[in-house]
């Protein structure tokens, strides 16, 4: 055969190649459309919900990226930089529609607020309502952000913290926010990595609750010293103050952390959730703490809050605390506590705790057992959120969890380095400068997320890959929201220096659900701290209105409850903040009932 000749066979043949690729590519997509139908029929056969990725459909287009800080931290920018990637759920137009709020932490790149059209479709309209640009040197690095009517205005503020200034923005009626940091009171300087919103003296205004994890003092953009890593891996006492300023209902905060007893530890906070644990009528703060133990501090009628974490039985491991979601996961009428560790077969195996009362140790004090292991839901990986949401309506409370920390050049590992560091002595790991270079090594990454679906009889099983929800990228913060109007709860997924994903959820349609719009009118107007019991048959379940939780985020306002196939339910009772009890019967299935505190 001739050159020639070999030559005019090569390409023709890449000719018809070429020219086969359009029916190749039709092919591949009815297979996919066929596989897509059949997935979703078998899972909702098998498990009652199936998860589709609709990102790039509806709209929305964010990907987060990292905060690139002093180049004094360049040799393990990734491990530093590893968290910023926020979603929280909000109304903020009150047209009834959930809109979300994603935080990215780079300078010069925006936070979107992604508007519900109504139509399936979201519209990113953060810029015209003043609430994109905030990453910006000398302010900070946009960490998240939380939602409440601070002003009982009937709009929800956003707060937003950061590595560096927080910031509180007022809502002027769903049409655009105006920052008014400086007239309420807010410090120049946190290192937060976490807030939430409770009304903790039950006077009807929304405080603030803001978590520290590196020092105040430390400015991660200009470091004055190097010396401002944790000063040990289980017992670390030099992380940021815990703050809690009271609203004085004027639009202005007053600092109050210290006369109630929440700057008594330096712990590494990065995560915090607020429910009456122990039902005195008063929020408890449960905080998850990196570096070492995680704590409960009892509300104490409003006046002070009494750190029992010990006593409790959560302070007696340390571990690395990174989640911390409130749930009743067995139908009881009493609130349970997931907190989220880290586990990597053969280096590290602290494990994810669940929290479920045993027995009132006194009067206001309950203790805790955990029984995550028991549950199938103890061994993830390196879980940043642990979210409870029922998925497919059947009355039990499911989990999802975020994993992944760094993925970055695969077949690469970081941990044999990280472990000499953390297995020094003060001098060491205190100092980044102590701290191997990650040189695009992977740590702890391409790790998937896990779905753990309750079977309501005391066992956890994991379902992600046969729900659609194997999601394998560095996730971060989970909100759940009925964006669709369906009643089912979809999930938005913030990914670390990637971007979000957005699940529509299917559910199975004989599967009845309920849920409650509460506004307070003696108590805050949010309604935040209101804690929900759903009477059924043969047992009540509780759930709250949050103010924020899990790791760096917020899911939707209203209270969503599945109910299985029940066609009815007996009653429901609300405990308003206030101390107001409403009991209501006669509810509709499949629609959310806008309850109004009673004044009576």
């Amino acid at each position: 055969m001739t050159k020639e000749v070999r030559n005019k066979i090569i390409v023709t043949l890449i000719f018809l190649f070429l020219i086969s690729i359009p029916f190749g590519m039709k092919k591949y997509e009815e297979i996919t459309s066929d596989h897509f139908d059949a997935d979703m029929e078998m899972a909702l056969e098998r498990h009652g919900f199936f998860l589709e990725d609709v990102t790039e459909s509806i709209g929305v287009n964010f990907v987060h990226r990292r905060a690139t800080v002093d180049e004094k931290l360049h040799h393990i920018l990734p491990q530093i930089s590893s968290v910023g990637a926020s979603v929280t759920v909000v109304d903020f137009n009150n047209d009834g529609l959930p809109d979300f709020y994603l935080t990215n932490s780079e300078f010069g790149e925006n936070n979107a607020l992604y508007m519900n059209m109504g139509d399936g479709t979201f519209v990113d309209v953060a810029e015209e309502m003043g609430v994109a640009d905030l990453n910006i040197p000398g302010y900070g690095a946009s960490m998240g952000s939380i939602w409440g009517d601070y002003n009982n205005s009937g709009y929800e503020d956003l707060f937003l913290y950061r590595w560096g200034k927080p910031e509180l923005f007022r809502n002027e009626n769903g049409e655009g926010f105006t920052r008014v940091t400086e007239e309420a009171g807010l410090p120049d300087h946190i290192n937060a990595n976490t807030a939430i919103w409770l009304d903790y003296n039950r006077n009807g205004y929304l405080d603030l609750f803001i978590g520290g994890y590196y020092h105040e003092d430390v400015n991660l953009f200009d470091l004055s010293s190097t010396q401002m890593m944790p000063d040990s891996y289980e017992y670390a006492t030099n992380g940021g103050l815990n703050y809690l300023f009271e609203n004085q209902g004027d639009g202005t905060f007053v600092d109050v952390s210290e006369q109630v007893g929440l700057h008594e530890s330096r712990r590494w906070t990065l995560a915090a959730a607020a429910a009456d644990i122990n039902d005195s009528g008063y929020p408890d703060i449960i905080l998850a703490n990196d570096y070492g133990v995680d704590e409960i501090f009892i509300n104490r009628n409003g006046e002070y809050f009494l750190n029992t974490g010990h006593e409790a039985g959560l302070g007696f491991v340390p571990k690395s605390g990174m989640s911390v979601s409130i749930g009743d996961v067995m139908n009881q009428n009493s609130f349970a506590i997931y907190i989220t560790n880290i586990s990597e077969a053969g280096v590290l195996m602290q494990g994810n705790n669940l929290w479920v009362p045993t027995r009132q140790i006194s009067e206001d004090i309950p203790r805790f057992r955990n029984i995550a292991g028991n549950m199938g839901v103890e061994i993830g990986d390196w879980g940043y959120a642990g979210k409870f949401v029922d998925l497919n309506n059947n009355g039990n409370i499911d989990l999802y969890v975020a994993n992944g920390y760094v993925s970055d050049e695969p077949d690469t590992d970081y941990w044999y380095d990280y472990a000499r560091v953390v297995g020094g002595n003060r001098a060491v790991i205190i100092d980044a400068n102590n701290w191997p270079a990650m040189n695009k090594r992977t740590f702890s990454g391409y790790q998937t997320n896990k779905i753990w679906l309750n079977d309501g009889a005391g066992r956890f099983r994991e379902v992600a890959r046969s729900v659609g929800g194997d999601l394998n990228l560095d996730s971060r913060s989970v909100a759940y929201a009925d964006l669709f109007g369906t009643g089912s709860m979809d999930l938005i997924v913030a990914n670390q220096h990637q971007p979000v994903k957005i699940y529509r959820n299917h559910v199975k349609p004989e599967h009845n659900w309920i849920g409650f719009k509460l506004e307070g009118t003696k108590s805050n107007r949010s309604a935040i701290g209101a804690t929900i019991i759903l009477h059924r048959e043969g047992n009540s379940t509780r759930k709250y209105v949050s103010g924020g939780d899990a790791f760096s985020s917020q899911s939707q306002r209203a209270v969503h409850f599945g109910v299985g196939e029940e066609q009815s339910i007996r009653s429901v009772e609300i405990r308003w903040p206030s101390g107001t009890v409403q009991n209501i019967d006669g509810l509709e299935l499949k629609q959310y009932h806008k309850i109004i505190e009673a004044t009576e």
